[in-house]
Protein backbone atom coordinates (compact mmCIF):
# COMPACT_ATOMS: atom_id res chain seq x y z
CA UNK A 1 0.00 0.00 0.00
CA UNK A 2 1.46 3.43 -0.92
CA UNK A 3 2.59 5.67 1.91
CA UNK A 4 0.36 8.54 2.97
CA UNK A 5 1.30 11.85 1.38
CA UNK A 6 -1.28 14.13 3.07
CA UNK A 7 -3.14 14.06 6.37
CA UNK A 8 -6.07 16.31 7.24
CA UNK A 9 -6.60 17.26 10.90
CA UNK A 10 -10.35 17.34 11.49
CA UNK A 11 -10.83 20.16 13.95
CA UNK A 12 -12.42 23.59 13.79
CA UNK A 13 -11.11 24.43 17.28
CA UNK A 14 -8.08 26.73 16.75
CA UNK A 15 -6.41 25.71 20.03
CA UNK A 16 -6.81 22.00 19.42
CA UNK A 17 -5.71 22.37 15.79
CA UNK A 18 -2.53 24.22 16.86
CA UNK A 19 -1.66 21.46 19.36
CA UNK A 20 -2.18 18.72 16.79
CA UNK A 21 -0.27 20.47 14.00
CA UNK A 22 2.63 21.16 16.38
CA UNK A 23 2.78 17.56 17.59
CA UNK A 24 2.76 16.18 14.03
CA UNK A 25 5.60 18.39 12.76
CA UNK A 26 8.45 16.61 11.01
CA UNK A 27 6.43 13.70 9.61
CA UNK A 28 7.25 12.76 5.98
CA UNK A 29 3.83 13.92 4.81
CA UNK A 30 1.91 17.17 4.44
CA UNK A 31 -0.31 17.87 7.45
CA UNK A 32 -3.31 20.06 6.61
CA UNK A 33 -5.94 21.94 8.57
CA UNK A 34 -9.47 22.73 7.33
CA UNK A 35 -8.32 26.18 6.19
CA UNK A 36 -5.89 24.59 3.72
CA UNK A 37 -8.73 23.13 1.65
CA UNK A 38 -10.66 24.98 -1.04
CA UNK A 39 -13.89 23.11 -0.23
CA UNK A 40 -15.99 23.46 2.90
CA UNK A 41 -16.19 20.42 5.16
CA UNK A 42 -19.40 19.21 6.78
CA UNK A 43 -20.41 20.07 10.34
CA UNK A 44 -20.52 16.76 12.21
CA UNK A 45 -22.89 16.44 15.13
CA UNK A 46 -21.30 14.56 18.03
CA UNK A 47 -24.11 12.12 18.75
CA UNK A 48 -21.95 9.19 19.89
CA UNK A 49 -22.12 7.79 23.40
CA UNK A 50 -18.32 7.40 23.63
CA UNK A 51 -15.25 9.44 22.71
CA UNK A 52 -14.33 6.79 20.14
CA UNK A 53 -17.75 6.95 18.47
CA UNK A 54 -17.61 10.75 18.15
CA UNK A 55 -14.07 10.70 16.75
CA UNK A 56 -15.14 8.04 14.24
CA UNK A 57 -18.11 10.15 13.11
CA UNK A 58 -15.84 13.11 12.39
CA UNK A 59 -12.99 11.15 10.80
CA UNK A 60 -15.27 9.18 8.47
CA UNK A 61 -17.33 12.20 7.39
CA UNK A 62 -14.29 14.37 6.64
CA UNK A 63 -12.41 11.54 4.88
CA UNK A 64 -15.42 11.02 2.61
CA UNK A 65 -15.88 14.75 1.95
CA UNK A 66 -12.19 15.57 1.38
CA UNK A 67 -10.91 12.39 -0.26
CA UNK A 68 -7.94 12.54 2.16
CA UNK A 69 -6.71 10.54 5.10
CA UNK A 70 -8.08 12.25 8.22
CA UNK A 71 -7.29 12.29 11.91
CA UNK A 72 -10.10 13.36 14.25
CA UNK A 73 -10.27 13.44 18.01
CA UNK A 74 -12.78 13.61 20.79
CA UNK A 75 -11.75 14.43 24.33
CA UNK A 76 -13.47 14.45 27.68
CA UNK A 77 -12.85 15.57 31.24
CA UNK A 78 -13.79 12.95 33.84
CA UNK A 79 -14.14 14.28 37.40
CA UNK A 80 -14.06 11.63 40.13
CA UNK A 81 -16.45 13.41 42.50
CA UNK A 82 -18.95 13.86 39.65
CA UNK A 83 -18.90 10.13 38.81
CA UNK A 84 -16.98 10.74 35.58
CA UNK A 85 -18.97 13.76 34.37
CA UNK A 86 -18.85 15.72 32.15
CA UNK A 87 -17.10 12.97 30.14
CA UNK A 88 -18.20 12.57 26.54
CA UNK A 89 -20.41 15.67 26.87
CA UNK A 90 -17.59 17.92 28.09
CA UNK A 91 -17.84 20.49 25.28
CA UNK A 92 -21.64 20.73 25.54
CA UNK A 93 -22.09 20.22 29.28
CA UNK A 94 -23.51 23.61 30.27
CA UNK A 95 -25.33 24.31 27.02
CA UNK A 96 -23.06 27.35 26.62
CA UNK A 97 -19.40 27.91 25.77
CA UNK A 98 -16.14 27.12 27.59
CA UNK A 99 -16.59 29.84 30.23
CA UNK A 100 -20.04 28.51 31.16
CA UNK A 101 -18.67 24.95 31.29
CA UNK A 102 -15.92 26.04 33.68
CA UNK A 103 -18.40 27.89 35.91
CA UNK A 104 -20.65 24.84 36.01
CA UNK A 105 -17.72 22.61 36.99
CA UNK A 106 -16.74 24.89 39.87
CA UNK A 107 -20.39 25.23 40.98
CA UNK A 108 -20.97 21.46 40.95
CA UNK A 109 -17.86 20.80 43.06
CA UNK A 110 -18.65 23.67 45.42
CA UNK A 111 -22.11 22.23 45.98
CA UNK A 112 -20.59 18.90 47.04
CA UNK A 113 -18.44 20.55 49.73
CA UNK A 114 -15.10 19.03 50.73
CA UNK A 115 -14.62 16.20 48.24
CA UNK A 116 -11.51 14.85 46.52
CA UNK A 117 -10.80 16.87 43.38
CA UNK A 118 -9.15 14.20 41.27
CA UNK A 119 -9.88 14.13 37.55
CA UNK A 120 -8.55 12.78 34.28
CA UNK A 121 -8.57 14.04 30.73
CA UNK A 122 -8.99 11.38 28.02
CA UNK A 123 -8.74 11.64 24.27
CA UNK A 124 -9.28 9.26 21.37
CA UNK A 125 -7.78 9.90 17.93
CA UNK A 126 -9.20 8.11 14.90
CA UNK A 127 -7.24 7.82 11.67
CA UNK A 128 -9.44 7.11 8.65
CA UNK A 129 -9.02 6.90 4.89
CA UNK A 130 -11.78 7.43 2.28
CA UNK A 131 -11.52 3.76 1.27
CA UNK A 132 -12.52 2.62 4.75
CA UNK A 133 -9.17 1.84 6.35
CA UNK A 134 -9.28 2.96 9.97
CA UNK A 135 -7.39 2.75 13.26
CA UNK A 136 -7.35 4.60 16.56
CA UNK A 137 -5.18 5.49 19.57
CA UNK A 138 -5.91 7.08 22.94
CA UNK A 139 -4.24 9.12 25.67
CA UNK A 140 -4.95 9.92 29.33
CA UNK A 141 -3.67 12.51 31.82
CA UNK A 142 -4.32 12.51 35.58
CA UNK A 143 -4.88 15.80 37.35
CA UNK A 144 -6.77 17.83 39.94
CA UNK A 145 -9.46 20.51 39.69
CA UNK A 146 -8.31 23.70 41.50
CA UNK A 147 -10.79 25.92 43.35
CA UNK A 148 -10.41 28.72 40.82
CA UNK A 149 -9.05 29.10 37.28
CA UNK A 150 -5.27 29.37 36.93
CA UNK A 151 -3.58 30.67 33.78
CA UNK A 152 -4.77 32.37 30.63
CA UNK A 153 -3.54 30.05 27.87
CA UNK A 154 -5.07 27.00 26.24
CA UNK A 155 -8.80 26.52 25.77
CA UNK A 156 -11.78 24.73 27.26
CA UNK A 157 -11.19 23.39 30.77
CA UNK A 158 -7.42 24.10 30.66
CA UNK A 159 -7.50 26.74 33.48
CA UNK A 160 -9.19 24.17 35.73
CA UNK A 161 -6.96 21.15 35.07
CA UNK A 162 -3.88 21.09 37.32
CA UNK A 163 -1.17 18.54 36.48
CA UNK A 164 0.74 17.67 39.68
CA UNK A 165 3.86 16.39 37.94
CA UNK A 166 4.17 19.73 36.11
CA UNK A 167 3.06 21.89 39.04
CA UNK A 168 0.70 23.95 36.89
CA UNK A 169 -2.53 23.88 34.92
CA UNK A 170 -2.71 23.29 31.18
CA UNK A 171 -3.55 27.01 30.84
CA UNK A 172 -0.19 27.90 32.45
CA UNK A 173 1.80 25.82 29.95
CA UNK A 174 3.09 26.80 26.53
CA UNK A 175 2.20 24.63 23.56
CA UNK A 176 5.30 22.41 23.72
CA UNK A 177 4.97 21.80 27.47
CA UNK A 178 1.27 21.01 27.21
CA UNK A 179 1.95 18.49 24.45
CA UNK A 180 4.58 16.83 26.68
CA UNK A 181 2.13 16.34 29.54
CA UNK A 182 -1.36 16.18 28.07
CA UNK A 183 -3.73 13.39 27.13
CA UNK A 184 -3.76 14.66 23.54
CA UNK A 185 0.04 14.85 23.42
CA UNK A 186 0.28 11.22 24.54
CA UNK A 187 -2.25 10.14 21.91
CA UNK A 188 -0.45 12.14 19.22
CA UNK A 189 2.86 10.41 20.03
CA UNK A 190 1.06 7.09 19.58
CA UNK A 191 -0.44 8.40 16.34
CA UNK A 192 3.04 9.15 14.97
CA UNK A 193 3.98 5.50 15.56
CA UNK A 194 0.74 4.40 13.89
CA UNK A 195 1.39 6.64 10.88
CA UNK A 196 4.81 5.06 10.43
CA UNK A 197 3.08 1.68 10.06
CA UNK A 198 0.56 3.14 7.57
Amino acid sequence: MPALKELLVASGNPGKLAEMLDALKGLPLRVLGPGDLATALPEVEETGETLLANAQLKARAWAKASGLAVVADDSGLEVDALEGAPGVRSARWSGGGPEQNNLKLLDELRRLGEVPRGAAFRTVLVLAEPGGREDWVSGRCEGLIPRQPQGSGGFGYDPLFFVPRAGKTFAQMDLAEKNRHSHRGEALRRLRTLLERW
